[in-house]
């Protein structure tokens, strides 16, 4: 778990994030459209109920019994990867992980890196770390080339730019490469490829994520579209992966049932284009292929969830985000208004351990708590329940052991807990149940017409004339 610090966080202004998303009218339309779409493209990739649910037990199963054996399939995922000829990497922070990347860059005196897909290079916010040491990093991936011409952050973990529209690629594109203005989807990704196919070449070093994480095997397993992510990893003459310690499993075969879930579940496609194992660095006799591997394995906040029996199920995400495409909240915001690299359901129940409670405090609560989340995740994590635990962490006491997570109690109040105590010793107490009744049915007309953000859009409940008590014992001809 990160160290703890002095430093007062600052908490995301989720609240102020989503008004400003809803009243953007274009951005609502935008992030509907797309929504229905692949939850459309889902729907078709599983229309036998039965088998989807046989399938998503078996990829709990499978996530469950790596998370169990955690710390020693990453011993046994370190030793072969050494024994492959990949470099291994340990770091607890984004801070670490940031410069042990540097350290690497440093040594090969790379000018130019380029990279393949990765959230937690995200989470690293490497391309800023990087930047500001004068390494130019460039994003491959298309949505994530996108959202760096437009100096943005992704909106969702797979389709990074999938809160534009066509017309706003294309007048991006007109603008940042200086090209004619096209709304031809076609022509748009020739252009974006173009610009990038070059830099494959011009790179001293490639970075990725990896999907998963083999133990058995010491491979690295990533799952694409485009290519980018093969160019990547292959053409620079340096290979360096960044993942989080949860994504190692213990041997190829709990890949395959993983992998139907994934595919199926982000992208609505059976397999996607592209799937890379890496096992090493270019031996002698091959043609193409890196000289040196590095893997970067971070926690950043990671052990916390695993040190909790129910936390822990939160290690369990595949990063497909069917869990946003399904959600009332996400589609209505999109993915900037949580201020977070992971955005949705997901994102409120992983980033509150990386970054801490007292940052994220608002997060928990931003959930209708409808269960469409827990409803589809290929893995069958139990989002909602997740979010009712932190909810509940959030108002513990600071001081309250045990002290489960960093910035526990950030939203504890000595009133609001007062307040509860007595509400629960007004219903465990008949007598003062039944004079509380009688008060407040006798004392309706006092009732404030505003109480709060509650009647912001709904009327202030008016208590009845007479209690259910009442009226049962009338009904019954009881005194």
């Amino acid at each position: 778990m990160n160290a703890m610090t002095d430093v007062p966080a600052v908490p995301i202004a989720f609240k102020r994030n989503a008004r400003e998303a809803l009243a953007d009218p274009q951005l609502r339309r935008n992030f509907r459209g797309a929504m229905d779409f692949l939850m459309d493209k889902r729907r078709v990739q599983f229309p036998d109920g039965d088998e989807l649910e046989r399938l998503r037990a078996f990829g709990n199963r499978v996530r469950a019994r790596a998370l169990s054996k955690l710390p020693e399939l990453l011993e046994r995922l370190d030793a072969n990867l050494s024994r492959n000829g990949v470099n291994v990497h340990w770091a607890e922070t984004v801070e670490e992980a940031n410069a042990i990347v540097h350290r690497i860059v440093e040594q090969h005196a790379a000018k130019k890196v380029i990279k393949g897909k990765s959230m937690v290079s995200e989470e690293m916010e490497m391309n800023h770390y990087l930047g500001e040491r004068g390494v130019d990093c460039l994003e491959s991936d298309m949505g994530e080339f996108i959202v760096q011409l437009r100096e943005e952050k992704p909106s969702h973990i797979i389709m990074p730019a999938i809160h534009l529209n066509v017309g706003q690629v294309a007048s991006l594109f007109h603008d940042k490469l200086e090209v004619d203005y096209t709304e031809d989807v076609d022509r748009l990704i020739q252009i974006g490829r173009e610009t990038l196919r070059r830099n494959f070449f011009e790179a001293d070093i490639g970075v990725s994520g990896v999907n998963f994480a083999i133990a058995e095997t010491g491979t690295l397993l990533l799952v694409e579209n485009e290519g980018n992510g093969r160019m990547s990893t292959t053409v620079p003459p340096v290979h360096i992966a960044v993942t989080g310690i949860e994504k190692v499993v213990e041997n190829l075969r709990d890949v395959i049932p993983l992998l139907s879930l994934l595919t199926r579940s982000a992208t609505g496609q059976a397999i996607t284009t592209y799937v890379n194992m890496i096992s090493g660095p270019r031996k002698a006799d091959e043609l193409d292929g890196p000289q040196e591997v590095h893997l970067v394995l971070l926690d950043n906040g990671r052990s916390q969830a695993f040190a909790d029996g129910e936390l822990r199920q939160t290690l369990n995400c595949i990063r497909c985000g069917a869990c946003m495409n399904h959600c009332p909240v996400y589609t209505r915001i999109g993915g900037h208004a949580y201020g977070t690299v992971y955005p949705g359901p997901i994102g409120k129940i992983v980033t509150p351990h990386m970054l801490g409670l007292d940052t994220t405090r608002d997060l928990p609560t931003a959930s209708s708590m409808c269960g469409a989340c827990g409803e589809v995740c290929p893995v069958k994590i139990p989002i909602p329940a997740l979010l009712r635990r932190l909810r509940e962490e959030a108002v513990r006491a600071p001081e309250a052991v045990p002290h489960h997570m960093r910035g526990q109690g950030s939203k504890y109040s000595k009133k609001e807990a007062m307040l509860w105590k007595a509400w629960r010793k007004l219903n465990t107490s008949p007598a003062l149940y039944r004079a509380f009744s009688f008060a407040g049915t006798r004392l309706s007309a006092l009732m404030p017409s505003n109480i709060g953000p509650w009647t912001e859009h709904r009327s202030a409940p008016k208590p009845a004339a007479r209690s259910l008590h009442e009226l049962a014992r009338e009904h019954l001809g009881e005194d």
